[in-house]
């Protein structure tokens, strides 16, 4: 789906379905040096299951133009205005986030700061803070495939190292390697430094009234599972789910992932 933000060309995967926005809504919102396709197999659920599905290429990244937004806020004001553009949740909250990383920072934000169309937010390696080594800054300054090299085997769990993917012939490393080196020049850089820079992420939680569901690899090292049971301490309505063995990539448990998301949103 083409859209258009703030003057610039954005994208939105709607699932194979065209987007309708009299039905409910889920926003997935990838993390960094990522895009929408990290999101096919549960876009594409709620797309075939009475939903309308809006998996975005946030600025600068995959299919959308423009620079990379700097900040987290940025990209929580961003995600209220690509709702505005197709009309979701206009008339009733019937909008869920789902967010990766990065992308979860920006769905808590959001909540907290457009609470009119958001019923619930599902976060998935998460942490608050999220900081990031000075040493993985400045490779992603000055030696981004180092960079992408260090983040690849971080997000990774030791199950994923022996080929454990639910699609056989599916390479976790290859497949993650590809995705990160097809995103431009400085996205990465600017995404862990917008992630590293975020300092509102508690006051968010304290703000944010609807349900919130995190989901966690017990094997995330990226975003430690300790770091997102502080978060949960300071919701007010959150459930959470622990994949056994996962680490922090989407590709590890899909369908996991999918359950726990079905049970929290379709519900």
């Amino acid at each position: 789906m083409e859209l258009e933000i703030n003057g610039q060309p954005a994208y939105a995967y709607t699932g194979g379905k065209a987007f309708d926005a009299s039905l409910p809504t889920v926003v997935f919102i990838h993390g960094a040096q990522n895009d929408h396709s990290v999101w096919l197999l549960q876009s594409r659920w709620f797309a075939h299951h009475g939903f309308g599905v809006l998996a975005v290429d946030l600025p600068g990244h995959g299919r959308s133009k423009g620079k990379p937004l700097p900040s987290i806020e940025d990209i929580a004001d961003w995600i209220e205005l690509l709702l505005e553009e197709v009309g979701a949740g206009d008339t009733v909250k019937t909008v869920a986030l789902v967010g990766h990383s990065m992308g979860s920072l920006a769905a808590l934000e959001c909540a907290a700061r457009h609470p009119a169309r958001i019923a619930r937010i599902a976060l998935f390696g998460t942490a608050v803070p999220m900081p990031v080594s000075e040493a993985l800054l400045d490779a992603a300054k000055n030696d981004e495939p180092r960079a992408i090299s260090m983040i690849n085997t971080w997000s990774h769990s030791p199950r994923a190292a022996m080929g454990g993917y639910a699609v056989p012939g599916i390479w976790h490393f290859g497949a993650a390697l590809r995705l990160a080196e097809r995103q431009k020049p400085g996205v990465l850089h600017n995404d862990l430094a917008a992630c590293n820079a975020y300092g509102h992420g508690m006051a968010a939680a304290a703000e944010v009234a609807c349900p919130v569901l995190i989901i966690s690899g017990s094997r995330d090292m990226m975003t430690h599972p300790k770091a997102a049971a502080r978060l949960a301490a300071a919701l007010r309505d959150v459930r959470t789910v622990s994949l056994e063995g996962a680490g922090h990539v989407i590709s590890e448990q899909p369908d996991a992932m999918l359950d726990a998301l079905r049970s929290f949103i379709a519900a």
